[in-house]
């Protein structure tokens, strides 16, 4: 989902600020599919507004600068309602982690390890941080994305606890094999 059809999206559930939209990306169920950025939401605000989809509203604060409150307009939810009509794009998986572990058996085998355990404790803490949005209230489409969230965590976590001993064997053989050709002199 492009950036502009996610703010649309997120100030249909109600009025917002820049700031408030990037904590809903970064911590809250949209964090599952996106990752943008203040460099990205903000532009995306600009255009919007230029097109009519979304109004601005300062908002005075104590000794702080006026807070830009966005919100949606009819055309704005018109424009949500077509973008939402279109299939989404088949789901991506790029994963540093998992093109690290290709070429695994050309490290140590302790370094595998390490891979492993912090990537485990990663899916445990994204688990914890999702099973805690689900004690607040929240629309049933969004306990779906958490749930869903919280599935694919679980599901990821359990592969990698029970396949971590055969990676790390794979890696240490290939590892003995390097040794055992170096201590070898080749024949003539």
């Amino acid at each position: 989902m492009d950036i502009k059809t996610l703010c649309l999206g997120i100030l249909s559930l109600g009025d917002a600020t820049g700031y408030e939209i990037k904590k809903m990306v970064a911590e809250g169920s949209l964090s599952l599919f996106s990752e943008a950025s203040y460099g990205s939401i903000y532009p995306a605000l600009g255009k919007l507004m230029e097109q009519g989809l979304v109004t601005c509203r300062a908002m005075a604060q104590d000794k702080r600068p006026d807070k830009k409150v966005y919100s949606l307009t009819e055309a704005g939810r018109g424009e949500l309602t077509r973008s939402l009509r279109k299939d989404p794009d088949p789901d991506k998986n790029r994963s540093e982690f998992l093109a690290a572990i290709l070429f695994c058996e050309s490290v140590a085998p302790e370094r595998v390890t390490t891979l492993i355990q912090d990537r485990i404790v990663e899916h445990e803490e994204k688990i914890v941080a999702l099973e805690g949005l689900l004690a607040g209230e929240m629309t049933p489409a969004s306990r779906f994305v958490v749930e869903y969230g919280i599935a694919t965590q679980k599901a990821a976590l359990k592969f990698l606890q029970s396949h971590q001993g055969s990676l790390v064997g794979a890696a240490a053989k290939s590892a003995a094999n390097e040794l055992k050709e170096v201590d070898t002199p080749a024949a003539k």
